[in-house]
């Protein structure tokens, strides 16, 4: 990223003095710390600097070595846990105790605003009642069902062209589109379009969100962020120009909307099944509130789930034989069989099917736990306190969990814990087996569980099912190295390029061979015509035989 090679450059004098302070406050802090019992240091947050662009790679081997540490920083410590009964305390039982606080909010408003995911007391409380039940009507999952399908088959249609013309695709760019059509018709009844690339607006607006997403992380490490905001320079300066790319056209969709709403003589607009609408119904109509709402129901519903997709689609490509596996699964559980088109193949996934592929979801679940889309949560202590692992914190301590690094764990998951494994999620009936939220973390858990779990994993099992009925992936380089991209949520770094090749047509030319091997066979026997003659191939394309084959075909009867 550009943006961080100029920062760096900026920032460097500023950390590195900044980092000689912090060794002078670890010392003397440990001296004082050695009175009460506090976890061990692992390093400075100038150690995430340094480690940025392997941020969770260099988190997770502190945890092998520390379960919980501690990073000292100017103003507080900032403890990671990768305990599951640390993040059970966190999450549930002192749950008021760990919130977003000031810290995360001043770093995180300027693109969430006071979203669900930034706040806390009222306002989180008022927005996490309107969102709970939106996400519990029957209404929003009939209607969600119908846009995923949808959009599947769409996807469906893309893959086929490259798959006819022997391309390679960016499967996370396609992902990212189809999810940010599926959740902008969903949450806002907008076709925003950005798969068939109609929007030059939502290709804007997709791209300065993404580059907003990972310059705000950045501010977790930038120890003079506030500063070059304040002068308007560097990453801020193009911080600030992303988001108002995303301002422009979130509050023209905000006001078409309440336009629509207040409209006399469109009353459709009333019966609309979007989110937004319904929100208009039942609070208020500020449009900087509704922009927020708006801003963290797209990182909720489009990076996470396009990401984990991304992920899985990654993961059976390394994984061929799971990947035949859950394409065997999809084709048992549906009831059509014949598909003539990509619409039809999609509108015949219904929740009973759904229900019928269990490896499926287990394999989508076994993704998630190494690739959580969310690697990294954090939390503010409001009060002194002392974690279940008997070491304290104090007031104003940022407490982070770690889903990636807990993915990751041995004492947690086993000595198997780096392998991709399905199975570790069936019963012994083959049915899924749920595990602790504190334990696999991938939709938090607690007052603060993911609203839209249920929502994310049936548009990811339809897109899945949709997709693996129909095509088997390859990866276009098998050495090519595949990474994360250091943001908010886990996105691959520089896409994920796969060949989609149609699975379809593989069904249909065994079909056609069987019954026209059946209907031959049973009438005659063949013998060459020539048994001393030999018989080669032609070069071409398609293996021919060289002049063709001569047979003698002997009646039966």
């Amino acid at each position: 990223m550009d943006f961080l090679s100029s920062s760096f450059v900026f920032t460097v004098f500023s950390v590195i003095l900044a980092f000689s302070i912090l060794w002078i406050l670890a010392r003397k802090s440990q001296k004082k710390y050695e009175k009460k019992k506090y976890h061990p240091i692992g390093g400075t947050v100038f150690n995430q600097l340094l480690n940025f662009n392997r941020l969770h790679h260099y988190m997770t081997d502190l945890a092998g070595k520390h379960r919980t540490y501690r990073l000292i920083s100017l103003f507080r410590s900032e403890i990671y846990t990768s305990d599951p009964a640390n993040v059970e305390y966190m999450l549930k039982t002192n749950f008021e105790n760990y919130g977003k606080g000031e810290y995360n909010y001043n770093i995180l408003r300027d693109l969430l605003g006071d979203g669900i995911f930034t706040v806390d007391g009222d306002k989180w409380r008022q927005q996490r009642k309107v969102s709970s039940y939106e996400f519990s009507t029957k209404v929003l999952r009939d209607f969600s069902s119908v846009v995923f399908r949808k959009n599947a088959a769409k996807l469906a249609h893309v893959l086929s062209e490259a798959s006819n013309s022997n391309q390679t695709k960016n499967i996370q760019d396609l992902f990212m589109k189809s999810t940010l059509d599926s959740i902008f018709k969903v949450a806002f009844g907008v076709e925003l379009d950005s798969m068939c690339g109609s929007s030059e607006e939502g290709r804007n607006f997709s791209h300065a969100f993404d580059d907003s997403s990972a310059m705000t992380l950045w501010r977790y490490v930038d120890l003079s962020w506030q500063i070059k905001k304040y002068l308007n320079i560097g990453s801020e300066a193009l911080l600030k120009k992303n988001i108002e790319v995303v301002d422009s056209f979130v509050y023209k969709l905000i006001h078409s909307k309440i336009e629509q709403m207040h409209n006399p003589h469109d009353n459709s607009s009333i019966k609309k099944d979007d989110i937004l609408s319904r929100f208009l119904q039942v609070t208020e109509t500020d449009p900087k509130y509704l922009r927020d709402i708006i801003l963290n129901f797209i990182i909720a519903g489009k990076d996470t789930t396009a990401a984990s997709l991304s992920w899985f689609i990654y993961v059976l490509c390394k994984h061929p034989e799971v990947q035949e596996k859950v394409a065997q699964e999809v084709k048992d559980a549906m009831s059509i069989t014949d598909i003539t088109n990509f619409n039809e193949l999609a509108d015949s996934i219904s929740e009973e099917a759904l229900e019928k592929m269990p490896y499926l979801h287990a394999a989508i679940t076994e993704t998630l736990r190494l690739y959580p889309a969310v690697p990294v949560d954090a939390k503010i202590c409001f009060s002194d306190d002392t974690l279940p692992d008997g070491f304290s914190v104090r007031k104003g301590d940022m407490v982070s969990y770690l889903p990636y690094a807990m993915g990751r764990m041995k004492l947690i998951w086993g000595d198997d814990t780096e392998e991709y494994k399905p199975e570790r999620w069936l019963d012994e009936n083959g049915e899924f087996r749920k595990e602790s939220p504190f334990k696999f973390t991938a939709f938090q858990a607690g007052p603060r569980i993911c609203l839209g779990k249920e929502f994310a994993y049936r548009q990811m099992k339809i897109f899945s099912a949709v997709l693996l009925r129909c095509f088997e992936f390859k990866l276009s380089d098998e050495k090519k190295p595949v990474n994360y991209r250091t943001m908010i949520n886990l996105h691959i770094d520089g896409g994920l390029h796969a060949g989609p090749w149609i699975r379809l047509g593989k069904d249909f030319a065994y079909r056609q061979m069987k019954i026209v091997s059946m209907a031959l066979l049973r009438f005659f026997h063949f013998k060459l015509a020539d048994e001393t003659q030999n018989v080669t191939y032609k070069t071409m394309f398609t293996l021919h035989i060289d002049g063709g084959l001569h047979l003698r075909a002997i009646s039966r009867t």
